[in-house]
């Protein structure tokens, strides 16, 4: 096969010259859409693409139709769909992926192409797509019971998953309650810790701490204790009014201080904000070792212990919402256990179900769940709902999910995962346009700079990390950076020849990505916030 990429005007073509007999060749014209990046076959020379095109995967010509089967599918999707956290304007010369099937690691679309899925769905797959045993109780649960409405009535499934959360969790974690998603677990928590501090004749006690560049979801309730402005700033007039602390985010560290020298120092900012507030406070909110949302963020599990005494002190609750991190990502099963603490609210969500089904669990206290417990003319109850509260396919899902991790000891096994993440990228610490390679367990994080002796950003409207993204899809991989950060957070099915591969395409699309010089110029300490969500 030889492949040519011919550069027209506002638009691009790949040839594919089939050899045939006598010499003479077969060609396959196939226009892509205006602004995809050019087939780079081999030999190709470096420069050949601009930055700010990306390659649409092509399916070998045998399998091509006039409208191959992935553009119909694009077609059909653009007619009618608004997808989540995307400007649609940018389909108008970015590919949409329409995938048919997931195995493993792999998602595959409807011409066969395949992309190793190193982001786990936006950070929910844990034991690979269609997990022949997690498919096989859901299965089961379906021939018995599908769904039944959780007030006033139960079902065998929430029942053995609520004992086995609370026995998995940290002690003092004694009753579960369920929703529907992350951002609705955290809602929950929040109404809970308020409705709590009435309930004991306090209701000045209403507001939030949180850190900045935090994210909680997308919500109200959820997005006022974010700080990420790409997601709030539009709808600030909806919110409530939180105290917003420094985040203790370690890639903000000065040259030479550890990064527990550094979350010590930073939490002197909660320890004065719990001080000056902790009368009008109802609880603390953070996202515990990794600040997901706001780029892969990370800091010292010291400042989680040092909150929690904190917290104690003052009377404030304190709310982990572990909703990415939980279940094995930092490294322990829940991030609270490398500070040795048990926070007074635990919110679960994505892994929980293995990527399966959406379902929260809110997991608190027996002294919050007494708070509520009276006689219903008080109207001390906690009349919160949501219509698939503890559904038994997604408590299926979940159980499965947790036998997994017992029967193939995950948390272990991933150890040498997580060396392998860092040891495949730790070449790129000395790349000039990289400013750090950060981890956390089964979390590695690389931050593009456009000066990495000051650790300038670049600019957002640069769009650095969508060239990333689409040599990542050209090579066969999903790689869908937090802006100028292009991060790992893979299943744990992966296998180290694997994250080898992801290590490859990483380095490839970052070289591509910061070639070309900036174009806007911007401040040292400029913030990325309006980036590309990721």
């Amino acid at each position: 096969m030889l492949a040519i990429a011919l550069d027209l005007p506002k638009m691009c073509y790949r040839l594919d010259l089939d050899r045939q007999q006598a010499g003479s060749y077969k060609i396959d014209l196939t226009l892509a859409s205006r602004g995809f990046r050019k087939y780079l076959g081999p030999g190709t020379p470096s420069n050949a693409a601009p930055l700010n095109t990306i390659c649409y995967p092509t399916a070998p010509s045998s399998r091509r139709t006039p409208m191959t089967l992935n553009a119909d599918w694009m077609k059909r999707d653009l007619a009618v769909l608004w997808h989540p956290c995307t400007q649609m304007k940018d389909h108008e010369r970015l590919p949409l992926i329409p995938i048919k099937r997931g195995e493993g690691v792999w998602l595959e679309d409807f011409e066969g192409k395949r992309y190793l899925d190193a982001v786990s769905s936006w950070w929910v797959n844990v034991f690979g797509h269609a997990n022949a045993f997690i498919n096989g109780r859901i299965r089961d649960q379906l021939d018995q019971l599908e769904h039944v409405m959780l007030a006033g009535f139960s079902h065998a499934p929430v029942v053995e998953l609520s004992e086995r959360l609370v026995a998995l969790t940290p002690k003092g974690l004694d009753r579960v309650f369920y929703a529907d998603n992350g951002s609705s677990g955290i809602e929950v928590a929040l109404k809970m810790s308020h409705h709590y501090w009435i309930n004991h004749g306090q209701p000045g006690k209403r507001r939030f701490i949180t850190l900045t560049n935090s994210y909680h979801g997308e919500t109200v309730a959820a997005m006022s204790v974010g700080d990420v402005s790409l997601f709030t700033e539009t709808y600030r007039a909806l919110l409530l009014d939180c105290i917003k602390v420094p985040t203790p985010d370690c890639y903000l560290r000065p040259e030479g201080e550890t990064w527990e020298a550094h979350s010590r120092r930073m939490f002197e900012h909660m320890e004065r904000a719990l001080a000056e507030h902790a009368h009008e406070t109802a609880a603390v909110i953070v996202e515990p070792l990794i600040q997901g949302a706001g780029g892969m963020r990370m800091y010292h599990p010291v400042y989680l212990t040092l909150l929690r005494e904190a917290c104690d002190r003052y009377g404030v609750h304190l709310i982990h919402d572990e909703i990415a991190v939980g279940f094995g990502r930092t490294g322990t099963m829940f991030a609270c256990e490398q500070a040795g603490i048990t926070p007074d609210f635990l919110i679960l969500s994505k892994a929980l179900t293995g990527g399966y089904l959406p379902m929260a669990a809110v997991l608190t206290t027996n002294d919050v769940y007494q708070a509520f417990y009276d006689e219903y003319e008080t109207l001390r109850a906690f009349l919160h709902s949501h219509t698939y509260t503890g559904n038994p396919l997604a408590c299926a899902a979940a159980l499965a999910t947790l036998d997994l991790f017992e029967q193939q000891n995950v948390i272990e096994a991933n150890k040498g995962l997580a060396q392998r993440m860092g040891s495949a990228t730790a070449h790129l610490a000395d790349h000039p346009h990289v400013a750090e390679v950060r981890q956390t367990g089964m979390a590695l994080a690389i931050e593009m700079v456009q000066d990495k002796s000051t650790r300038t950003p670049y600019a957002w409207q640069e769009r650095r990390g969508l060239a990333v993204y689409g040599h990542a899809l050209s090579r066969g991989a999903l790689l869908r950076p937090l802006g100028n950060v292009v991060y790992f957070l893979p299943p744990y099915v992966i296998t180290p020849e694997q994250i080898d591969f992801l290590a490859e395409v990483a380095s490839e699309g970052i070289d591509i990505a910061t070639r070309k010089g900036p174009s806007v110029q911007v401040s040292a300490d400029f913030h990325p916030d309006h980036r590309d969500p990721g």
